[in-house]
């Protein structure tokens, strides 16, 4: 018989008088605790054995062994009762199951071994298994232990990984061994458990009962008992058997324990509630440097003032507290500050512990204030058109210039902010009221009754911007024919023409917006707009404005727009005054793309960590967090750069596309399964229980994965969602 060094393809030859480990240590010696010698995984179940775990009996063929055919065969006779009882026989190797990597799932493992014949056939399997894709080969020793037929097995963390809670602990179980739920075969039944073993829900909920209180009770105490050998929350197999003689008789059984590789992030106690809220409605997309500090900076700084003028909220927390941020380079809001979101303990909204004096005369402030703001929106609009009028095309405009104009730009955008604000949460619009969206809808129909192409309709009619979101890049994306005008009416077409633009349109930015045609295009009035909706288009006329003046800029610099995108606005307002360009702009790259920030967030160590919902509405089950925008993948034929794999099972056998991936789907599947795992080593965002995930995604479509909400979401439903919101906002638009 060969020795297992030569099985095992290295060939290596021990020096004469060397130590040679024997060829079947019992997992009661001391030579079985150490790792080197047999694997983690056998080292911790001899650990766990020593301390008084429930752990099978069983012996381990050590890493470079010299074997003795006799020697095996014995301990293979004395545990199988001469072939009478099925063995397991499992890899064990010093690089899985240790702090750093589980590699769950990565070697192989053989079940129910009869016959001296197939023993030696399972100890060769799982020796090739040690051959890993890369082409390197891991050390190995080999795990043999009898197979116990389990009446309930499973999973258990003693702590939760996929929410990053320490307190909780999570079992998933099924019917019989935990084998077909680490390969994701069997759907299981998930219990969180406190520290002491409470129950504190069940998913899904009307699932079968198959553990007891006392049975969970007794896995929190095993946990913990795990917790205190090892110093740390463990990843545990476990199994319930038979109430009959031999190994079953209806004990827990530890069949593997290993730590927690992977915890998912935890915001800070008091983090703030996050999310794109209102501001979406304004900058959707991803922003440069650049224009976070053009548009999302002016934006902050308005809503601050709203918010301390209008006195909703403290003044030392808007000192403190960014009303508006940006996290990837999407715009996204305190959904506290802005009222979007409840308080977290709504009691306490009821409570105002200012004195009747002050809320008194804040109440008398606001009055006065509602009853001014019509006046101050019409008198600020009035100076904002004046001095767009005035402006001249930007490429006749020297360098100080320009950066006059932008300065003015930004300080303008506070204002436009501030009052708008305001006006939204003190003005109400009668229901016969236009929006800007639907004017913007009513002139883009007209344009195109004209025959005018719609990259020239924002030239020809100004109020069409209402519509688009700025961007340096020169992105300008207008709804496609047969949009809807107040959601179930299509857009007006204009059944006579005037003769002349409307004054709005007509003296605002002429010289920024050049018409294509040499004569006056007859387009119909623009309708009067109630103050807010008028302060929301000057708001987007601005903007415009500081696009032209930025590309005017990147022009005489030679650089692509994109390439000036990379600057901040101080950086920008310096070369405009003589200064040189920054000698790190040409190392200077673009931001990755970022999937839509979730409705609301909160951030942990600078990660999106979705906010739960118990609603029980999502599709799918988060099992490793993170959000990730991809294209999806069937792991066949060519593997697109940013892969998202959509799989029906997760299969151990598709671990090693893990770290090429940007994101994991399956229809079936654990969170505490091999792959989902795995998935949080690498970082991975991974959803399981995703229904027919594979017909709703083909290979090709785009997709946003967000493994903490379970949210899987195609490019097609997010635009409908901007459609429908759109819809919303121009609902009074008839």
């Amino acid at each position: 018989m060969t020795t297992l060094d030569e099985r095992h393809g290295e060939g290596a030859q021990e020096a004469a008088g060397a130590y040679r480990p024997a060829a079947a240590v019992p997992l009661d010696q001391p030579p079985a605790a150490q790792p080197q010698l047999a694997g983690s995984k056998a080292a911790n179940l001899a650990r766990a054995a020593r301390a008084g775990l429930p752990v099978l009996p069983g012996f381990v063929i050590p890493e470079g062994a010299s074997v003795d055919p006799v020697t095996l065969r014995r301990a293979w006779q004395d545990l199988s009762a001469s072939g009478a009882l099925p063995l397991v026989v499992r890899s064990s190797s010093p690089h899985e199951d240790t702090q750093e990597s589980s590699l769950a799932g990565q070697f192989a493992s053989v079940l129910d071994v009869r016959g001296w014949s197939d023993f030696l056939t399972a100890v060769r399997t799982v020796l090739d298994s040690a051959h890993r894709p890369d082409g390197s080969t891991a050390p190995m020793a080999v795990l043999v232990q009898p197979m116990l037929t389990a009446r309930v097995g499973g999973v258990m963390f003693g702590a939760d990984p996929v929410e990053g809670r320490a307190d909780r602990m999570l079992v998933s179980a099924v019917r019989g061994g935990p084998d077909s739920l680490v390969s994701g075969e069997q759907a299981s039944t998930n219990y969180w458990l406190s520290r002491r073993g409470r129950l504190l829900r069940t998913e899904p909920p009307t699932a079968d009962v198959l553990l007891t209180r006392s049975e969970l009770r007794r896995l929190a105490r095993l946990a913990r008992r795990a917790r205190q050998v090892f110093g740390g929350p463990q990843d545990i197999e476990f199994g319930f058997g038979f109430d009959e003689d031999g190994f079953g008789s209806g004990r827990l059984w530890l069949f593997q324990s290993r730590p927690i590789t992977a915890m998912a992030a935890r915001p800070a106690r008091g983090a703030r509630l996050l999310g794109p809220g209102p501001v979406a409605e304004t900058l959707p997309d991803q922003l440069q440097p650049l224009e976070e500090d053009l548009w999302v900076a002016p934006m902050a700084r308005g809503l601050t003032a709203a918010l301390d003028i209008a006195g909703s909220a403290p003044r030392r927390l808007l000192r403190t507290v960014p009303v508006v941020t940006t996290v990837g380079g999407r715009a996204a809001a305190d959904l506290r500050l802005l009222g979007a979101a409840a308080p977290g303990h709504r009691w306490l909204a009821l409570l105002n512990p200012a004195p009747g004096a002050r809320r008194l005369g804040a109440a008398w402030r606001v009055g006065r204030l509602t009853a001014a703001l019509p006046g101050l929106a019409a008198d600020l609009v009035a100076d904002v058109d004046r001095r767009l009028a005035q402006v001249p095309a930007p490429g006749g405009l020297p360098g100080p210039d320009l950066a006059a104009e932008l300065r003015w730009t930004r300080a303008v955008l506070v204002s436009l902010h501030a009052q708008e604000a305001l006006a939204g949460a003190l003005l109400h619009d009668p229901p016969t009221s236009r929006t800007a969206a639907g004017a913007a809808l009513t002139a883009l129909a007209e344009t195109r009754a004209l025959g005018i192409p719609d990259e020239q309709a924002p030239a020809t009619a100004p109020t069409v911007l209402a519509l688009t979101a700025p961007s340096l890049r020169g992105r300008v994306r207008l709804p496609q024919q047969g949009v809807r005008d107040g959601g179930d009416q299509p857009a007006p077409r204009p059944a006579a023409l005037s003769t002349t633009l409307p004054s709005a349109s007509a003296s605002a930015l002429p010289a920024a917006f050049p018409s294509p045609s040499p004569s006056p295009v007859p387009l119909s009035p623009t309708p009067s707009l109630p103050p807010r909706e008028s302060l929301r288009l000057r708001i987007r006329w601005v903007q415009e404005l500081q696009v032209r003046l930025v590309r005017e800029v990147a022009r005489r610099l030679g650089r692509a727009p994109d390439r000036v995108g990379l600057l901040r606005w101080p950086e920008l307002a310096a070369v405009l005054d003589g200064e040189p360009l920054p000698g790190d702009l040409h190392t200077r790259v673009q931001q990755a793309e970022s999937p839509p920030l979730p409705d609301a967030f909160r951030l942990a160590d600078g990660a999106v960590v979705s906010e739960r919902t118990d609603s029980g509405e999502g599709e799918g089950r988060g099992v490793s967090g993170g959000r990730a925008v991809g294209t999806v993948w069937d792991g066949t034929g060519s593997r697109p750069s940013d892969a998202v794999l959509v799989v029906r099972t997760l299969d151990p056998a598709l671990a090693p596309l893990l770290p090429e991936l940007a994101g994991l789907v399956a229809q079936t599947g654990s969170p505490l399964s091999h792959l989902a795992v795995l998935a949080r080593e690498f970082g991975l965002p991974a959803v399981v229980g995703a229904t027919d995930a594979v017909r709703r995604f083909p290979p090709g479509s785009r997709i946003t994965v967000d493994g903490t909400t379970g949210d899987v979401e195609t490019e097609g439903d997010v635009e409908t969602e901007e459609v429908r919101t759109k819809e919303v906002r121009t609902g009074e638009a008839r």
